[in-house]
């Protein structure tokens, strides 16, 4: 017998990663928010991977709650994730996958480009969402890990925070408002370089955003979080006085 996963929130990414992991023969022990962690954690026998499958607003109090002994297994997929993210909570080496297929209620999940993982459970999580047919690939080190997030969120913000403009569709907006798509992406890119105190390659990363455009262009840009997406983007800029002079003007209403 395997050594268990468990995955903390069985929403909609959650469930994909359950039943994957499932699939290739690992027992799955749900952790839901209504249950109290980290006791239920500690309950269960020796777990080979605890995966965070809990929405973007829970993240930190959910690291914040995992027992230290727990650290060097824990898997995480978030949206607008970057390392502080864990650092922060002495989380030294985590698994991390950047994820780039959608589940919504009701369907089965949707497939964009390939979904790059990188840690010591790395081989699970990519296994498990094989079994699934959803196409991933291990990374080698945390320096491309660190730019397969940027390029995450890169076409999140982007995208997102332009369709509070265009609305519509992710086709719409590169071909008939590309201008705008990249105005955008150039303060998004310049937030995440503050962020992570790095510099990127930026031709590489609008391709990479690009990229996932092509692999679904009808994916809709304006998410429900999107004024949320723009004013987090804003408040960093200000803490790191940059101008972001095309969030700033959608922020505004002026585009």
């Amino acid at each position: 017998m395997k050594k268990p996963a468990v995955v903390i929130g069985l929403g909609e990414m959650g469930s994909v990663f359950a039943r994957g992991l499932l699939r290739i023969g690992i027992p799955v022990y749900p952790i839901l928010r209504s249950h109290q962690m980290p006791e239920s954690l500690l309950q269960i026998p020796d777990p080979d991977i605890v995966l965070v499958a809990v929405a973007e607003k829970d993240l930190h109090s959910v690291l914040d709650a995992i027992p230290r002994q727990c650290h060097d297994r824990i898997a995480l997929l978030q949206n607008e994730l970057l390392p502080q993210d864990w650092m922060s909570y002495h989380i030294e080496n985590p698994t991390v996958i950047s994820v780039w297929f959608e589940k919504k209620k009701g369907q089965d999940f949707k497939i964009l480009v390939p979904s790059p993982v990188f840690g010591p459970k790395a081989d699970i999580l990519s296994n498990a969402l094989k079994s699934l047919g959803i196409p991933t690939w291990v990374l080698t080190n945390d320096e491309e890990l660190l730019f397969q997030l940027v390029r995450k969120n890169v076409y999140i913000l982007t995208t997102n925070i332009a369709g509070l403009v265009t609305g519509g569709t992710v086709k719409d907006l590169w071909f008939s408002h590309q201008s705008l798509a990249r105005a955008v992406a150039s303060d998004v890119m310049d937030i995440q370089e503050w962020l992570t105190g790095r510099t990127f390659d930026r031709d590489r990363l609008i391709q990479g955003m690009v990229d996932a455009i092509n692999g679904d262009l009808q994916h809709q840009c304006k998410g429900r979080s999107a004024p949320a997406r723009l004013a987090g983007a804003i408040a960093h800029a200000d803490k790191a006085n940059l101008t972001v002079t095309k969030l700033r003007e959608i922020a505004s209403g002026v585009e």
